[in-house]
């Protein structure tokens, strides 16, 4: 997946105006959720940003959620005043319709990794709105954001750590979401082939809350199955295979799952 956030260099400081002489520094908004809504009947605007306390308590991690927020949100509203500049008169059901949320969620929190899931739903017209969800980790050591793929050794690496045990357990979930009857053809599905690790969003989970010991794969709608099917979701156990792919200097934020 993409990342969700522009990550920053470890120790960077968060980009801010230049004060001129004499005046402060601004501070960015830490709220941790904003909610807005404007207009009436089919031309309506929602917006909404939340995040948990776990998240308020790193003010750098906090501040960078809150830029991404307000970007997201300037951009939300110029695409919103087009659409209704646009579509002025028109009877065009969403097309002047606009939602987006977004929702971090705690994975887990450890000693140096706050591991998060964030969870996306956007509409912008159309039969339906999208969603997918992504993950993010906060190094505490590197006080810096990064993606958990970053902990890896490779892609490839990775693939080969967690790959088949993947398509097992999304051929598993998606006879279990369909029925028995559909085992063979979704053994002979050439349109939402398994797909890679690097198409899912790499949740790092832990039972102990001491190391990482689990992962959380998860395809969003489209990406192993149809829109109809929705997200597909598997969790795996940190093995001896896995703890081979994590790069050096982050083995000793994984154990083998007991």
């Amino acid at each position: 997946m993409a990342a969700v956030l522009a990550c920053v260099a470890p120790g960077a400081a968060l980009a801010q105006s230049v004060p001129t002489a004499g005046q402060a520094a601004p501070k960015p908004d830490l709220r941790s959720q904003l909610v807005e809504h404007e207009g009436t009947g089919n031309a309506t605007r929602d917006f909404v940003y939340r995040w948990p306390a776990a998240v308020s308590a790193i003010p750098a991690l906090a501040a960078q959620l809150a830029a991404e927020r307000e970007r997201l949100l300037a951009e939300q509203k110029s695409e919103w005043q087009t659409s209704l500049k646009e579509f002025a008169g028109e009877d065009c059901g969403g097309c002047t319709i606009r939602d987006f949320q977004k929702t971090w969620k705690v994975v887990t929190n450890l000693p140096r990794f706050l591991s998060l899931s964030v969870e996306v739903y956007e509409y912008t017209g159309g039969a339906h709105g999208n969603y997918y969800t992504d993950a993010l980790l906060w190094d505490r050591q590197a006080m810096a954001a990064i993606m958990p793929e970053d902990l890896f050794r490779s892609p490839a690496a990775l693939q080969d750590a967690l790959g088949a045990e993947w398509c097992k357990g999304l051929k598993a979930e998606r006879i279990k979401r369909m029925g028995a009857e559909t085992s063979q053809v979704i053994e002979d599905d050439g349109i939402f082939p398994c797909p890679p690790i690097a198409d899912l969003a790499v949740l790092l989970g832990s039972s102990n809350r001491r190391r990482f010991n689990r992962i959380g794969l998860i395809a969003a709608p489209y990406v192993a199955g149809s829109y109809a099917e929705g997200q597909y979701e598997v969790t795996l156990p940190v093995t001896a295979k896995v703890l081979a792919a994590v790069k050096p200097e982050y083995a000793a934020a994984f154990a083998r799952a007991k």
